[in-house]
């Protein structure tokens, strides 16, 4: 996910900001020979407001410090299918904010809500967080969801999940020193995502295969 500026050097903000501002792109493949990973997974009730998305056990957990909060602003959808993809979506999004918290490029909530290019951007996002000693708090909001058919196969189902973001009040904190790196509402708090979601028939869990982040979103700005 792009994130606010973490950096206290204008040379490591510039580079953080290359980095966490461009989303991971991968061929919305239809195919599960294409959809690596998509078969994989089961998993208990999350603290997603799509419950029917995740009535099996065993899920990682996703759970945040009490200082750092997402709020997820969607209205459901009609469709069983893009309710579950929906729920999901936002577990992909607490499992990398879990990973950061936890400061672990190798979470295995990530690695359960994801595959291909969308774990590799997973991955990359806790790592510059990790390497540059911040974690996150503060509050972030996630609006304006909407879905669509993203294709099918005979064993996989696909389902396009974009959504907007105000990070204007989620801040990144030194994790030695516990210093918040406080930053001013801005174009660049708001943020387009655009995520292919993938569950195949022997699995209720989709994974996120590519994510996009388009930073300094216009459309998004409340």
């Amino acid at each position: 996910m792009a994130r606010r500026a973490l950096p206290t050097t204008a040379a490591a903000l510039t580079a953080a900001a290359a980095l966490l501002l461009t989303g991971c792109g991968g061929g919305d493949k239809s195919s599960s020979g294409d959809i690596k990973g998509a078969d994989t997974g089961s998993g208990s009730p999350s603290a997603s407001a799509s419950a029917s998305a995740s009535a099996v056990a065993d899920r990682p957990d996703v759970s945040l410090p009490k200082d750092l909060k997402l709020v997820f602003d969607f209205d459901t959808p009609s469709d069983t299918d893009r309710v579950a993809a929906l729920g999901d979506a936002e577990n992909y999004i607490r499992a990398i904010n879990h990973g950061v918290t936890q400061q672990d490029p190798n979470d295995p909530a990530y690695q359960y809500y994801s595959a291909g290019d969308a774990a590799r951007y997973a991955n990359s996002q806790i790592k510059t967080y990790v390497k540059g000693g911040w974690t996150l708090t503060g509050t972030d909001r996630y609006y304006q969801a909407e879905t669509s058919d993203g294709g099918a196969s005979k064993s996989v189902k696909l389902t396009r999940v974009t959504f907007c973001e105000n990070q204007a009040k989620a801040y990144g904190k030194e994790v030695k020193s516990g210093k918040v790196l406080y930053t001013k509402e801005s174009l660049g708090s708001y943020l387009k995502f655009n995520i292919l979601m993938a569950s195949t028939k022997a699995s209720p869990v989709w994974k996120a295969q590519s994510v996009t982040v388009t930073g300094k979103s216009k459309e998004c700005q409340e």
